[in-house]
């Protein structure tokens, strides 16, 4: 399931069939403000973008609602022809409209027109691996998802799409999306500070299934913060280093995909998950957050 990579922390996973780095790189923040239209500094997201390639990464996180489009049109300028061993994880289920909100969108319809203008924003033929969007921008929301995930088993078996996975979901859509075909990953916040999918991971992990978590500093509390910078401050390192790290010892099915519109900063973010976390760390930072909290 897991092999060793000599370039980036954490070594490789198999998404199904597709290899990738553990350590990924998540595109949202190459769009504009508030993830709307073309980045301030446009040659500055293709150089993130070509450094994330030259890093060794092979997992980049992307959604033709960031910008809207603008994202995936900045992945298909910077890296198309796109190598081997490159792998571009999409996700479908919602849009932007005009405000910058994000209304859903999960009707057959328009899960189909959804896939279609990925393939062409990316530049592809097959999508290697499409999440589909639950719950809303508040988060999960407990309903079945049979009608929209069954669409993508079908543009699946039409060979639109390579594997399946789900996003923001609840553990009951995850075990409800496995009945009716196999996903290869779960994209669901979870950090240090919120750990609800604990034994959700743990399961995962058993059945090959890989765990990509969002916003890992997100929702933090000011004595959880606190708790994690004095953390990193003993170990001489950022809080995001810590966290990241954390994640990566945590199972070693969790795929790291932390965002940056910054060269130094991807740097940054790849040199900080390589740090080891000896047991004392790891029993002051379980105590931020009890397990399955």
């Amino acid at each position: 399931m897991s092999t060793p990579s000599t370039t980036l922390p954490g070594g490789t996973w198999t998404l199904g069939d597709l290899t990738v780095t553990r350590f990924g790189y998540g595109a949202m923040q190459l769009a504009g403000r508030w993830v709307m239209g073309p980045p301030a500094d446009h040659d500055g997201a293709i150089a993130v973008l070509r450094e994330a390639v030259d890093l060794g990464i092979t997992h980049i996180d992307t959604s033709d609602s960031y910008g809207p489009h603008i994202t995936n049109q900045l992945i298909r300028e910077a890296l198309h022809p796109y190598p081997d061993s490159l792998h571009v994880v999409t996700k479908i289920g919602g849009r932007r409209d005009e405000q910058g909100g994000w209304p859903t969108e999960r009707r057959p319809d328009q899960l189909r027109r959804q896939v279609e203008d990925n393939l062409e924003s990316l530049g592809l033929d097959t999508l290697g691996v499409v999440n589909l969007r639950l719950g809303n921008a508040d988060g999960p929301v407990q309903e079945s998802i049979a009608e929209a995930y069954e669409t993508l088993v079908d543009l699946q078996q039409r060979g639109l799409i390579r594997h399946l996975g789900v996003s923001n979901a609840t553990v009951a859509q995850v075990d409800e999306a496995r009945a009716i075909a196999p996903l290869v990953c779960v994209q669901n916040m979870y950090n240090l500070a919120h750990r609800l999918d604990d034994d959700l991971i743990d399961r995962l992990a058993a059945d090959g299934v890989a765990y990509v978590p969002f916003f890992p500093l997100g929702g933090f509390s000011p004595l959880q913060s606190s708790a994690l910078s004095a953390v990193a401050a003993r170990l001489d390192a950022t809080a995001m280093s810590v966290a990241l790290a954390w994640l990566l010892q945590r199972s070693p099915n969790i795929l790291l995909i932390p965002g940056t519109s910054s060269v130094a900063h991807l740097r940054e973010n790849v040199a900080g998950a390589g740090l080891t976390l000896g047991e004392d760390d790891l029993a002051e930072l379980d105590r931020i957050s009890p397990r399955g909290s």
